[in-house]
């Protein structure tokens, strides 16, 4: 066997003793695995599709309207328990779809536009039950339902106005909502939802006239609104704003002059 053969085959066998000492030795195996070119473990961007944790679908699609704690956003708060308890599981799952036609809050379904699947829409539905939802405040049948099953009487409506609202609401005061622009930006179901379920992250009153930090039995005069009070005063705002009225939709809130949706 020649001189350069021999050395050869030397050469290849250090290699090979030094590989396995590398490969014996912490943290040395990271060198052979995480060669240039070879992704790393975990490194693979996951598809869209498969994500179901209510947490990172939240935070992708829901935090930058209704804030990264479902309050305290420019849209409604959906971590407002009353909120929860008044929309039915079908009609905030369809809301998450669907979106609501004529205000900023989109479709996520992809069958209506959006980039959701229907398992990612349930994660969302359920997720946000689950956070958020903390059971029943009142006695079954008690709270005024989420949708209006009668006409609006506004005449009667503008009474329970004077009665119930206008002492934080006075026309023309800070906290006014009569501005045609800002319930312009309001359907009558975001209304009757904001009247229902109060606005507990502005200090905004339920129907029973309870606020965080009221003690219970210390509601104003003319609470709790009954389900006539909340569809007859909804009617009276409807006539203020310009236009037709807007009706339908899921259940939307909004802060004067800013606040929007759901």
């Amino acid at each position: 066997m020649s001189a350069l053969r021999r050395n050869a085959r030397a050469a290849a066998a250090r290699a090979a003793l030094s590989l396995a000492l590398c490969l014996a030795l912490p943290g040395c195996s990271g060198l052979v695995n995480f060669a240039p070119g070879k992704p790393r473990p975990g490194s693979e961007t996951p598809n869209p599709d498969a994500i179901l944790d209510f947490s990172t679908l939240y935070r992708q699609n829901c935090s930058g309207c209704h804030g990264a704690a479902g309050q305290d956003g420019p849209a409604y708060p959906l971590a407002n328990p009353e909120y929860q308890v008044l929309v039915g599981d079908a009609t905030l799952a369809h809301v998450i779809s669907e979106g609501r036609p004529g205000s900023q809050m989109p479709a996520f379904a992809r069958s209506a536009g959006g980039t959701l699947t229907e398992a990612q829409i349930q994660s969302l539905a359920q997720g946000l039950r689950q956070a958020w939802r903390k059971g029943p405040s009142a006695a079954p049948g008690d709270t005024p339902p989420y949708r209006a099953t009668t006409a609006g009487d506004a005449a009667h409506g503008g009474q329970v106005y004077g009665q119930a609202c206008a002492s934080c609401h006075a026309p023309g005061g800070p906290a006014a909502i009569t501005d045609p622009d800002f319930l312009a930006l309001l359907d009558d179901q975001s209304l009757r939802t904001i009247v229902i379920a109060g606005r507990p992250d502005l200090g905004q009153p339920d129907w029973r006239g309870m606020v965080p930090g009221r003690p219970a039995g210390d509601a104003p005069a003319h609470y709790p609104l009954t389900d006539r009070d909340v569809t007859d005063v909804v009617a009276w705002l409807s006539e203020q704003r310009p236009g037709p009225a807007v009706e339908g939709g899921a259940a939307a809130a909004g802060n004067q002059g800013a606040r929007t949706q759901k």
